[in-house]
């Protein structure tokens, strides 16, 4: 039996704020309500699933892996955004991009602080 993950749960002030910020950054179709969710899904058959709270949020961490030509559309919508980015998750880098394993990445914050990246490159994948 394959195993592959289905969907997670994303905490949010504002489910379709944060998941509309999502699907914009990353040129994805506009999310979708299924019951209490706000649902962003991705292309390998995974969602997002964005639920309302009122309770402190634990920044969660949630990469995707993307090709070149839409690094550069979500680089072009971040800097248009003016929102800050780092090359590194501890974020001692910036207003960079990193090129880990022969790719780009980068890290940024949604609007409920969670941590963001985007990355054309598997880790591990240029050894």
């Amino acid at each position: 039996m394959a195993v592959h993950l289905n969907h997670t749960i994303v905490h949010a002030r504002d489910s379709h704020l944060s998941a509309a910020f999502l699907t914009d950054i990353l040129g994805l179709p506009p999310p979708t309500r299924f019951g209490p969710f706000v649902v962003v899904e991705v292309d390998n058959g995974v969602s997002l699933d964005f639920l309302d709270t009122d309770a402190p949020i634990a920044s969660q961490h949630y990469a995707f892996l993307i090709s070149e030509v839409e690094f550069d559309q979500v680089f072009d919508r971040i800097r248009g955004r003016g929102l800050p980015y780092w090359a590194d998750p501890g974020r001692s880098r910036p207003g960079e991009i990193n090129h880990g394993d022969g790719g780009r990445g980068m890290y940024f914050d949604d609007p409920d602080g969670h941590f963001l990246e985007v990355l054309t490159r598997p880790y591990g994948s240029g050894r």
